[in-house]
């Protein structure tokens, strides 16, 4: 792996490093980081620990992993160790959270690692573990932590995107891609985004005040949804702020202004217009069909049973938890490529996320129980999966009874 890391400058690593810790998680001095990374992206999460030590952390965790070893245990591991994330796992990561850690993920697409594997064990192991640590992940929904998440390429994932290349070509222009998408290729990547974050907050801002009934998304492949909206819906975005005070930006890149729809106010056909990735198998040319808010049909040409064991996951994932709008002319978009990589596809189209909604998403909603919650209209479940479906001739109309429908984005562009 360290060829991957010959085919991109050290000036451009260290901004990117220097984005994901001062801007993704906003490290504060003497403040506890985990780093969780694969061994074969030692050298980018060794440049965040480098500039996370110099940002002031008190100490930074290297949390390692290995797809090799991983995929060893998916085949050889005995049902028991499948079935049961183990005491001590959870463990460690509530010490983490009670120290208040902040949580950088580097992710790298493998497509060909898993698939010898049977995707049952695959799905059996994350359910196990997605129960084990919910309340970690309740922290993650309701950005009690500090969390980002950000990718560096692979042979795997480049030689996909850019089939009629050499393998090294690709990682380069991967990498490029990469790198321009999360804003990261410029003279000052931090001002960037200080600028980029100045036009999420105008949009968040128009959005909360009119609180639209209902949200209707149209286009000429087949997608008609009309997504109800929960009262005192809240539109995030871009930068979010932790129960401090602190703010941080939870994905690099992002470009989604997002909230939670109302669990039984969605009906209509969505056609998905990326592929999605999911297990590590390839899921594309799929459709969903919604009454009252649940999944009633789907269809994929290709991961057709992948699609199944995801929306089967529980009783939440049969509805939405997530509605996000998203520009088809940011700088990522307009790259005009297929990622294969949800981090990206779902950052240049509007998309939707079945399952779990998180608390921030309505007013206040962080200090509401969950009784409350779920009477306001917010799905709960053990994952959130986000899914593209915008496309150049994307039309999105806000509706409130009572007034003037207002069209909020044209042909895929936002118009306020």
């Amino acid at each position: 792996m360290k060829e991957i890391y010959e085919l991109v400058s050290e000036e451009h690593l260290q901004k990117y490093a220097e984005l994901a810790v001062r801007i993704g998680v906003n490290v504060q001095k003497n403040q506890l980081v985990v780093i969780h990374s694969d061994l074969k992206n030692v050298t980018f999460a060794r440049l965040i620990q480098t500039a996370a030590y110099a940002a002031g952390a008190s100490n930074v965790v290297m949390d390692w992993t290995d797809e090799q070893s991983t995929k060893a245990f998916y085949l050889h591991a005995t049902d028991d160790a499948i079935d049961h994330y183990p005491d001590w796992q959870h463990a460690r990561f509530k010490e983490w959270d009670d120290a208040g850690a902040a949580y950088i993920h580097i992710i790298s697409e493998n497509f060909d690692v898993f698939k010898d594997v049977s995707p049952e064990r695959i799905s059996r192991f994350q359910k196990s573990f997605r129960t084990k640590l919910e309340d970690y992940y309740a922290k993650i929904r309701s950005h009690e932590v500090r969390w980002c998440l950000l990718a560096a390429p692979s042979f795997s994932w480049a030689t996909k995107v850019f089939p009629s290349v050499n393998k090294k070509e690709a990682v380069k222009t991967l990498w490029q891609a990469i790198l321009r998408g999360a804003r990261a290729d410029g003279t000052n990547p931090i001002k960037d985004w200080e600028k980029h974050d100045r036009a999420f907050e105008s949009r968040k801002t128009f959005l909360n005040a009119r609180q639209f009934d209902a949200l209707h998304f149209t286009n000429s492949l087949g997608t008609d949804l009309i997504v109800g909206m929960p009262n005192n819906h809240v539109f995030i975005g871009g930068g979010v702020t932790d129960i401090k005070g602190i703010k941080f930006f939870p994905n690099i890149p992002t470009e989604e202004v997002f909230s939670a729809p109302h669990k039984d106010k969605v009906n209509g056909k969505l056609v998905a217009t990326k592929p999605l990735v999911y297990e590590g198998r390839v899921i594309s040319d799929f459709s969903l069909s919604f009454q009252d808010g649940r999944i009633t049909a789907y269809d994929a040409d290709t991961g057709l049973e992948a699609l199944h064991r995801l929306i089967e996951t529980d009783e939440g994932s049969h509805y939405l938890g997530e509605i996000a709008l998203v520009s088809n002319h940011s700088p990522l978009a307009q790259i005009d490529m297929l990622f294969y990589n949800t981090l990206f596809d779902e950052n240049t189209a509007c998309h939707i996320g079945i399952g779990n909604a998180s608390p921030s998403n309505l007013q206040h909603g962080s200090k509401l129980s969950g009784k409350t919650l779920k009477e306001a209209g917010l799905n709960t479940s053990l994952l959130l999966v986000n899914m593209a479906f915008g496309s150049e001739d994307m039309n999105v109309v806000g509706m409130k009874e009572g007034e003037t429908e207002v069209l909020l984005m044209k042909n895929g562009e936002f118009q306020f």
